[in-house]
């Protein structure tokens, strides 16, 4: 990567139709070379990176988030190695339920290590990099948080106490360094409703999507493509916004 670019690192954006990839290829479209992570190598292409984005640089990392010394570590090479670095996406997640009559601490540990300390550790390590970014509003950290872990303002659910829990740290992260990281940094969080439904496990049947639409005011579920574009919006576009959450609903948290 030569840094005639921003360059944007997303993480957990090896998975074609999900919000991670979606994401790079929006920012690709906006200009970006990018840096996306994947927990498996095997995962590793770019199928799903639109075409049309012809001269747009992609480097692959693989990191295991599930070890936060792992992604410090990465952050600490991608800042020596990058020629330059402007945004960073907090998207690889755990989504798991966790009913308490079968939770075990190691089933909140990990939640916690990947959707939270792992972002808060490569936060920490690309700051100086990110507080160095040439790009008008300064660099920015984009975290995907969630509807259904906003405290009093969000809706949570049953049996997700773990992952709900961790989703709560990340958000508070974004909170602490919008003011730790100013004026350079900009850190703001998407919170997304349902812009993708699970093609497995828990919610992935249609009835169970049909129950949770009702309560959607807009009726529908959203795209990974309408968070990639939330995320556009504030790693390039919202130079005076920082501390801020937009939420990518449907209208489900006024409900």
């Amino acid at each position: 990567m030569k840094g005639d670019r921003p360059i944007a690192i997303v993480t957990g954006a090896s998975r074609v139709g999900r919000v991670g990839l979606a994401v790079a290829a929006e920012l690709a479209r906006a200009g970006c070379d990018l840096v996306l992570t994947a927990r498996n190598p095997a995962a590793i292409h770019t199928q799903g990176l639109p075409e049309a984005l012809g001269g747009v640089r992609v480097r692959w990392e693989v990191v295991d988030l599930d070890d936060p010394e792992h992604a410090a570590e990465l952050g600490r090479r991608l800042a020596r190695a990058l020629p330059r670095c402007d945004v960073l996406v907090h998207n690889a997640s755990v989504y798991e339920p966790t009913p308490l009559e079968g939770l075990s601490a190691a089933d909140g540990l990990r939640h916690y290590r990947v959707n939270a300390l792992s972002p808060l550790m490569l936060s920490a390590a690309l700051a100086g990099a990110l507080g160095r970014s040439p790009l008008p509003g300064g660099g920015a950290i984009v975290a995907m948080c969630d509807i259904h872990a906003m405290g009093e303002l969000g809706q949570a659910r049953r049996d997700f106490a773990a992952y709900g829990m961790s989703k709560a740290a990340l958000l508070e992260m974004v909170m602490v360094l919008a003011r730790a990281l100013s004026p350079r940094v900009r850190v703001n969080a998407v919170a997304p409703g349902v812009v993708a439904f699970p093609a497995s496990g828990h919610e992935s049947d249609e009835a169970a999507q049909r129950a949770y639409l009702r309560r959607v005011p807009l009726e529908r579920a959203g795209t990974p493509e309408d968070a990639a574009r939330a995320v556009r919006w504030l790693a390039l576009e919202a130079a005076y916004c920082t501390g801020q959450v937009v939420r990518v609903d449907g209208g489900r948290a006024i409900t």
